[in-house]
């Protein structure tokens, strides 16, 4: 009896014994499985803020990139490499959104190489704010150039209006003094008088002259002198004007047309004299192949533009 209860306990003991290893031995594999998931998670946790931190990187590469073309192209550069380049960052943003892989070592290469041409374009950025000051220098000299180009041309104009008026003024004065000039160096046809010539070639000096008893009429003048006339030869050009105020004419008889005062007019007969500025006198005969009806006649005399005398006679 004894002997079996001595047994029973020993048995007992050593089923305690096996419990307890027992448990140890599941508690040892709970707690080596639970470090190795935190140990996991914590590694899944690390790499999960890579990406993010790369992701950021990869966002802050984008903006200075957008900020530089736009600099880029406000001084005027070409924007076509860092448009390439954009397009190809926005490209790696995307896959490493859609990416199940933590590939972070490749992005952080990437994005070392997108510093870099950042770097890059700093310089290229410096030279083109450079180019644009010295531009801008440039043109502002220009600015002041052409202002006082302007200035020099208004002031130039206005003293060229001045001369222009001044010669205007002077040519104005000049006219006039020659015209002045001109009208006393004409000639004077003084003591006018208009003969008649009979068919038989007998000269009659009268106020007035039968029609049957006149065959040619002859004009006698004296032309004084004149210290501004320069002695030289003269044309003198008669005009002989009927009563109704018609010009007698004949070109078979030398009559024909003059200018005077801008007008074309009508001449009876035209004839050259010496001028020798010694009171000489002139004398012109017209042979009127018609003849004269009864009436007041009118005779100018014209030379060098002006008109020099003028006298009647009358035919009964």
């Amino acid at each position: 009896m004894e002997s079996n209860q001595q047994n029973k306990g020993t048995f007992a003991w050593v089923g305690l014994v096996i419990m307890t290893l027992a448990a140890g031995a599941f508690g040892f594999m709970y707690f080596d499985k639970k470090e190795l998931a935190e140990s996991k998670e914590v590694v899944i946790m690390e790499k999960a803020k890579e990406l993010a931190f790369t992701q950021t990187r990869l966002d802050s590469v984008s903006r200075s990139l957008d900020a530089k073309i736009a600099e880029i192209q406000q001084l005027g550069g070409n924007i076509e490499e860092l448009t390439k380049m954009k397009a190809k960052l926005e490209a790696d943003k995307a896959s490493l959104r859609k990416s199940n892989k933590f590939e972070i070592a490749k992005y952080n290469t990437k994005i070392k190489e997108y510093e870099q041409f950042l770097a890059d374009k700093d310089v290229e950025i410096a030279k083109l704010r450079e180019e644009n000051t010295m531009l801008a220098t440039s043109n502002q000299t220009l600015t002041s150039e052409n202002t006082t180009l302007k200035t020099e041309k208004e002031t130039l104009s206005q003293e060229k209006l001045a001369l222009t008026d001044s010669v205007t003024t002077y040519n104005s004065r000049n006219r006039e003094l020659s015209e002045k000039v001109a009208i006393g160096a004409a000639l004077k046809a003084e003591n006018i008088k208009v003969l008649a010539v009979t068919p038989k070639g007998k000269v009659k000096d009268n106020d007035s002259y039968r029609a049957k008893r006149v065959d040619k009429i002859k004009l006698q003048f004296t032309l004084p002198p004149n210290p501004l006339t320069v002695p030289e030869e003269k044309e003198i050009i008669v005009r002989v004007l009927d009563p109704e105020g018609a010009v007698i004419s004949d070109e078979a008889m030398g009559s024909g047309k003059f200018s005077w005062k801008g007008q074309e007019m009508v001449f009876t007969t035209k004839d050259r004299v010496a001028y020798q500025n010694t009171n000489q006198t002139v004398e012109m005969t017209y042979d009127n192949a018609q003849r004269f009806r009864p009436g007041k006649y009118s005779v100018e005399v014209y030379a060098e533009g002006f008109r020099i005398g003028s006298s009647n006679f009358t035919i009964k």
